[in-house]
């Protein structure tokens, strides 16, 4: 059977992770920093609350 295909990326990655072998575990740690937290609903329907309504044109001034 003949060997399957891997592209250069795949075989870029894979030796990536062979030389650096906790850049998995340091992307899971960035990714709770900034993506994983928990949403207080109370603060989200404060800032819904708060929104103001934009204008149909945003450059014009008042004037």
């Amino acid at each position: 059977m003949a060997k399957s295909y891997e592209s250069d990326i795949t075989r870029f990655l894979q030796d990536l992770k062979k030389q650096r072998p906790q850049l998995e575990a340091e992307q899971r740690k960035g990714r709770a920093r900034l993506w994983d937290k928990t949403i207080d609903p109370e603060l989200v329907e404060g800032f819904k609350a708060a929104r103001v309504p934009q204008k149909p044109y945003v450059y014009q001034t008042d004037n």
